[in-house]
């Protein structure tokens, strides 16, 4: 049991190294837009590739801001994840300015190492042209997060055509 342990801790030191490295890579790159799509019925998941990097993120200078995320953020969720307190900014949604415009303009301003926007909708080329100009422009990291769609349950059946048969009753 010992020795499983130890194995453990020696994968989990060689992996936060290896993200560790990754990420001060990233923080000498000129800027980048990802997207993450993630199941809304597999939170848990998302937050495992997600924290480690925004951890990371955390120990610059910049803010992190976060647009129009599904859920308040809580402070105590926010220090238990292990993300600073102080330099975390949320910005609920607006009608006057669409998601992609905000996040655009975040990223020009140069305050923050990321941008983290929640967009359900398909955006285009043109509008991702953009946001990878404003993430080099700010050399900050734009993450577009996706909810995976394809794969969620419906809430409720389908409107489709049943079938009565005798055979399966």
């Amino acid at each position: 049991m010992q020795t499983h342990s130890l194995k453990k801790h020696r994968v989990n030191r060689r992996y936060s190294e290896t993200s560790a490295s990754a990420i001060s890579d990233f923080s000498a790159a000129p800027g980048l837009i990802s997207e993450l799509v993630y199941s809304e019925n597999q939170p848990g998941l998302t937050q495992l590739l997600l924290l480690p990097l925004l951890q990371q993120l955390g120990t610059q200078s910049r803010w992190q801001l976060w647009l129009t995320p599904p859920h308040k953020l809580s402070r105590n969720w926010l220090r238990d994840a292990g993300l600073p307190l102080n330099k975390v900014m949320q910005v609920p949604p607006t009608e006057a300015i669409t998601t992609v415009e905000a996040m655009i303009k975040a990223l020009q301003t140069g305050n923050y190492s990321v941008v983290l926007g929640w967009i359900s909708e398909e955006i285009s080329v043109s509008e991702r042209c953009r946001l990878q100009q404003a993430a080099r422009s700010g050399q900050a990291l734009g993450l577009i997060m996706c909810p995976d769609r394809a794969n969620c349950a419906p809430s409720r059946p389908l409107n489709g055509l049943k079938i009565h048969s005798t055979l399966y009753h």
